[in-house]
């Protein structure tokens, strides 16, 4: 389980050096650049470190639990000038329990995501569904034709190049070889279940848009950052090239 407050001594020092630096520069201007050398060195330690923090501590706001900025630079204050009120022990046993709270958090915020993006997903299709030119398959994959092509058929055992784009259901995209310039040759049978099916249905020269459930994605995992649990994705592929056949 991921462990919310895992920093090091140096890099929460240096983190909540910059804090008290923000607090202290409130009602004082300085133009940095000024500074000598040695003194922008470490206003820019200071800032690059800080920013490792600047996302923790906003999920932790949004899931209930943040932490009282003041505190945090008193407790580094004390830190530095050797007054720490808490034992080493006691540090750990106190940091321990915050993040045993954190992961439960996290844990029941990740589960109602999960089951609100299984609802959405199951209205999506629902509707989607009975659009015109939108055929759904036995296993759930849906597809639209956007360009027919007159190639050969690819196989679930084919190694292909397509272009694609694949976005959620929201429209963020995740990934997409167009935007990179360069398309992506694979195997089929070493892809997600839904690009397997859907590609599989393709000719060579066609471009089909495939609605795939998140059974056919990547589940209840998901896949990073990017790709949420129970996510239905959308991908916008065209088939360009079946390995070992002509053009």
């Amino acid at each position: 389980m991921k462990k919310f407050f895992k920093v090091t001594i140096l890099a929460s020092a240096v983190s909540l050096l910059a804090a008290c630096g923000q607090e202290a520069q409130a009602d004082k201007v300085t133009d940095i650049k000024t500074y000598s050398e040695d003194q922008q060195a470490a206003y820019a330690i200071g800032s690059i470190v800080a920013r490792n923090l600047v996302a923790p501590l906003k999920r932790q706001e949004e899931l209930g639990a943040p932490l009282d900025k003041e505190i945090i630079v008193q407790g580094i204050t004390d830190a530095l000038n050797e007054t720490t009120q808490l034992s080493d022990e006691e540090l750990q046993t106190v940091l321990k329990a915050y993040d045993e709270k954190m992961n439960k958090l996290s844990t029941e915020a990740a589960r109602v995501e999960s089951e609100k993006s299984e609802a959405e997903s199951a209205t999506f299709f629902a509707e989607n569904g009975k659009k015109e030119g939108i055929t759904t398959t036995e296993s759930g994959l849906q597809y639209e034709v956007l360009t027919a092509g007159t190639g050969n058929i690819a196989t679930p055992s084919d190694t292909v190049t397509v272009h694609y784009t694949g976005t959620l259901l929201n429209g963020k995209v995740f990934d997409s070889s167009v935007e990179r310039g360069e398309p992506a040759t694979f195997a089929l049978n070493r892809v997600i279940p839904g690009w397997t099916e859907g590609v599989a249905l393709m000719n060579v020269g066609s471009k089909y848009k495939l609605y795939i459930p998140s059974e056919l994605g990547y589940g209840a995992q998901g896949a990073g950052a990017d790709i949420p649990p129970n996510s239905t994705l959308v991908f916008e592929v065209e088939l360009l090239e079946i390995a070992g056949q002509a053009k």
